[in-house]
């Protein structure tokens, strides 16, 4: 039987090192729980960056993806297939959009809408071809491919991958004048920002920034891009998180819980005035759109809907900040709680290159539950929203039990 280090030196030893993982080593997943080799049962507070929602292995959500296998995996988008169509029309009531575009990863669905955005300022704006411009955000984390990388300000994203595509400018987020000052450039296209950004470390703007952003971009006929990837499907304790302050963005971007987690599944929605700028041959994926795909997707925002999980992801979130936040009252090493829903995190009382949210990371591992610190000193926690208030409780007293061990001594 492999072992948890056998398998940590496979991966080092034959694998790319592009990721710096936690050791642990899991091999089996259910609900809220997964296991190690050896066995070990965790709490998973991470759920693959928000990608299962609706918990591991959902039986729903696996059966919708067997039948589907059995019956037809791929056919490319050189021909109709028979789920497509039913996958379109589902999104399109959930949403309420015209039009969907499927793709396969949160980075492609990104790619995706600045095609369309560009292209739409060209064809229905009068933007001169080249010089469509979109606006983000500071601190922002949309992908790793080439053009995201171009307009990311993390340096480990984006040094020495250059030279870098053009065409976007970066202003502060959750900054409405910034913003405002920004759109009176007559080329602005679009404005591509996470509702909430979850890399920089669960960064939650003021309330009332979404709306007036959306706003802004209205009057100025600039599109208002929302990255759900990682906040939608039920994750903040609405389907969408922009749906908090009422907005309805020209085009959403969806991707991680789309599937459960269970198959790659992404997609961009707009209404026709925007989608329809695209024509064939312009833009695609061999498996964007597959039977598979659009069968697992189906059955995961179904789960979603029958399991009431936004409104469990709303309740249970207020419990835990409420949790949390009386512990860090009277915390020397946490200094905040900060989230919306299920995505949370804890500001660690330590600058941004020590070690202290690591080892906090890697004493909570010990006792049973798995986090992964991002900027340094900032530790995101986030559970599949099937998780109980019973078991949300019990996975508060092992968080605070470690945080306890990193006070300092007086």
């Amino acid at each position: 039987m492999l072992s948890s280090k056998q398998a940590i030196h496979l991966e080092d030893k034959y694998g790319a090192h592009n990721y710096h993982p936690l050791p642990v080593v899991l091999d089996r997943g259910k609900g809220v729980f997964v296991w190690d080799l050896e066995g070990k049962k965790y709490y998973d507070f991470l759920s693959a960056y928000s990608a299962v929602n609706q918990g591991h292995s959902h039986p729903r959500i696996i059966n919708a993806l067997k039948e589907q296998a059995d019956q037809l995996t791929l056919t490319s988008r050189a021909f109709y297939n028979s789920k497509l169509g039913k996958y379109e029309e589902f999104m399109h009531k959930v949403f309420g959009y015209d039009k969907v575009l499927p793709m396969n990863s949160g980075a492609e669905a990104v790619e995706t809408a600045i095609k369309i955005a560009r292209k739409w300022a060209y064809n229905k704006k009068g933007i001169r071809e080249g010089d469509a411009k979109i606006i983000v955000a500071n601190g922002n984390f949309h992908g790793r491919t080439t053009t995201i990388i171009s307009f990311s300000v993390d340096p480990d994203a984006k040094d020495e991958f250059g030279p870098y595509t053009p065409g976007f400018e970066v202003i502060p987020y959750n900054d409405i004048n910034a913003l405002e000052k920004a759109l009176q450039d007559p080329n602005v296209a679009g404005f591509l920002v996470e509702p909430i950004q979850g890399e920089a470390g669960v960064f939650v703007p003021d309330e009332g920034y979404l709306k007036e952003a959306s706003q802004l971009c209205k009057q100025k006929g600039v599109l208002f891009i929302a990255d759900e990837v990682q906040t939608g499907i039920a994750r903040t304790g609405e389907m969408l998180c922009c749906d908090h302050e009422g907005v309805r963005p020209d085009m959403i971007i969806l991707g991680k819980a789309l599937s459960g987690g269970v198959y790659p599944v992404s997609a961009v929605m707009a209404d026709d005035e925007i989608m329809n700028v695209i024509q064939p041959g312009q833009h695609g994926s061999t498996f964007g759109g597959n039977p598979l795909a659009c069968a697992v997707a189906m059955e995961a925002i179904q789960v979603i809907q029958d399991e009431n999980l936004a409104e469990r992801a709303k309740d249970l979130g207020d419990i835990f900040r409420k949790e949390i936040g009386r512990y860090i009252k009277q915390s020397n090493i946490a200094k905040l709680v900060r989230g919306k829903g299920l995505l949370n995190a804890v500001v660690i009382n330590d600058s941004e290159d020590s070690s202290t949210a690591w080892d906090i990371c890697m004493k909570l591992a010990e006792n049973g539950l798995l986090a992964k610190p991002t900027h340094g000193n900032i530790i995101r926690f986030a559970p599949p929203l099937v998780i109980t208030k019973e078991q949300l409780l019990d996975a508060c007293e092992i968080i605070k039990m470690a945080l306890r061990e990193y006070e300092p001594v007086a």
